[in-house]
C-alpha cells in the first residue's frame, strides 16, 4: 500500500493536472487542501470534485498528522497557486523535503505563509533552503528541537526576506 502512497505517477499528472494529481496524493497521506475561491477544506479523498482539467487551484495545504514525505513530493511540482502551506506533526519531513520543495519554481513564486511545527526531523539546514520562497510573508517555526542556532535563521531571513514577519516559538 506504501508504494502507491510514494510512487510518481508522472502520466496521471499529465492526465489529470498538477493541481489535481497533487491532491489526490496528498489526501492519499492523510493531509487537507483547499481550492481558490473555496473556504471548505477537503480532507476525504473519495469528495474530491470532478470537471474539467484545471478547473480545481489548490490555494493552501494543511498537511497536519500525515505522511507526506521527500519521495512524493515531485507530485507538488506543477502547483501556481498555493499560497500556504502548513507541516505540523509531520513525522516524515526532514530538511531534504524542505530543500526539495524550495527548488520548486513555481511553488517559489506564490507561497505566501507557511507553518512548520513539531517536525523533529527538521534542522537549521531545512529552515535555510526557504529563503528561496521569494514572496514568503510569514513564516511560523514552532517546538523544533532539531533546530539549533535561531539568532543565525533570524538573520538569514532577515538578509535574504526583509519583508518576512518571522515568529520563532523555539527553545
Amino acid at each position: 500500500m506504501i508504494v502507491s502512497i510514494v510512487r510518481v505517477d508522472y502520466e496521471r499528472i499529465r492526465d489529470v493536472g498538477p493541481d489535481r494529481a497533487a491532491s489526490e496524493w496528498l489526501l492519499r497521506c492523510g493531509a487537507k487542501v483547499r481550492y481558490c475561491g473555496h473556504q471548505k477544506w477537503l480532507e476525504d479523498y473519495n469528495n474530491l470534485p470532478g470537471g474539467s482539467v484545471g478547473r480545481y487551484k489548490i490555494q493552501a495545504i494543511d498537511a497536519t498528522d500525515s505522511c507526506i514525505m521527500d519521495i512524493g513530493l515531485e507530485h507538488m511540482e506543477g502547483l501556481e497557486h498555493v499560497e500556504k502551506i502548513t507541516l505540523c506533526k509531520c513525522h516524515y519531513i526532514e530538511d531534504t523535503c524542505l530543500q526539495r520543495l524550495s527548488q520548486l519554481e513555481k511553488l517559489r513564486k506564490s507561497l505566501l505563509e507557511m507553518e512548520i511545527i513539531s517536525c523533529g526531523n527538521v534542522t537549521d539546514n531545512g529552515i535555510i533552503a526557504l529563503r528561496h520562497f521569494r514572496n514568503l510573508r510569514s513564516l511560523f517555526l514552532s517546538d523544533l528541537p532539531g533546530v539549533k542556532d535561531k539568532d543565525n535563521l533570524a538573520q538569514v531571513f532577515k538578509t535574504a526576506l526583509p519583508s518576512l514577519e518571522l515568529k520563532l516559538n523555539l527553545k
